[in-house]
């Protein structure tokens, strides 16, 4: 395979994989909006660090506030990380080797360009804003169903695997760093309900909600959740599941040792880490570490399979 073609697989998955989570993480914060009585203040600012775009956003002077935020990340031009821009970058990159993948995954992909764009308004209230968001996620749900149930198991395949597991595995820590933007009332005894409120709300954001109480309790308790997202191997969206996933991809290509020296080294920090200690700070210093392994897992693939200097490297260097 050409390192032109795997290398636009890799990204055209990692774009839309991009545009899901990003729906996933604003319909976490629309959750816990409506969820939250009044006296809950959500840190819009933090919200834009935990997406790793605070340089962007703040450069044009605007302000964090709630309709500026969700703007910004759903369809803003200056953003190249927003949703519309994600699905129109892998919309660009299907286009260029259509020949590789089955031939409706061009005519769903852009069918999921015109709802974006037609759809991801700049008036939408909360409710309708989670509709439209949660249809994107259904359509990119379709087109993972599509690849997966019509391609063979062959390397352009396994590239399509490897975006969608070093995003999937990003996203997720930011979804999960989404704790550090409420801000619970101090002194409320009522606060502890609220903390189960939240983290049921990021268990349901990552669509992992019914698995956790099935495996693991029907409480939302803050340590148990995280120990779920980072460590648990069988639901999909775990960092544990994605870092085994990209091992399993890397051991079926050629020349594998150091993006697997890379992604070992990684399984082993987050196994190490321990779930009754990450609170607050000490859990937003976590999933920094885990999205500075991931970009150096991204560099490893990059130097062994990919051409070293391109837009798309640039872009994974910003959003880390």
């Amino acid at each position: 395979m050409l390192s032109r073609v795997a290398e636009n697989l890799y990204w055209m998955t990692r774009y839309m994989e991009r545009a899901e989570d990003t729906a996933r993480l604003i319909n976490a914060v629309t959750l816990m909006s409506l969820d939250m009585p009044p006296d809950v203040r959500l840190g819009w600012d933090t919200l834009i660090r935990v997406a790793g775009l605070d340089k962007v956003f703040f450069s044009d002077g605007r302000e964090a506030n709630e309709a500026a935020v969700i703007r910004f990340l759903q369809r803003d031009e200056s953003n190249p990380s927003s949703i519309l821009a994600c699905i129109t970058s892998a919309r660009e990159n299907t286009r260029t080797f259509r020949e590789v993948l089955p031939w409706e995954c061009w005519e769903w992909i852009n069918e999921l360009y015109l709802y974006a764009r037609n759809n991801l308004t700049h008036d939408l209230d909360r409710r309708r804003r989670y509709e439209v968001l949660q249809a994107i996620i259904r359509r990119r749900q379709s087109i993972v169903g599509l690849l997966s149930g019509t391609m063979s198991r062959d390397p352009a395949f396994q590239f399509l695997r490897l975006g969608r597991n070093v995003e999937r595995a990003d996203m997720t820590t930011r979804i999960l760093d989404v704790s550090c933007a409420v801000i619970l009332p101090s002194g409320d005894p009522a606060s502890s309900q609220y903390s189960d409120l939240l983290w049921m709300n990021i268990l349901k954001a990552l669509s992992a909600y019914q698995m956790y109480r099935r495996y693991v309790s029907v409480h939302a308790d803050s340590r148990k959740v995280i120990d779920f997202v980072l460590r648990n191997r069988e639901f999909p969206r775990t960092i544990t599941h994605c870092l085994r996933e990209i091992s399993e991809v890397l051991r079926t290509l050629p020349q594998p040792a150091v993006p697997l020296s890379a992604v070992q080294e990684l399984i082993l920090a987050v196994d190490g880490a321990k779930a009754d200690a990450l609170e607050g700070s000490q859990l937003h210093h976590m999933t920094d570490q885990i999205q500075l392994g991931l970009a150096r897992i991204d560099a490893a693939l990059r130097k062994q399979y990919f051409r070293t200097a391109n837009g798309s490297a640039e872009l994974s260097e910003a959003a880390a």
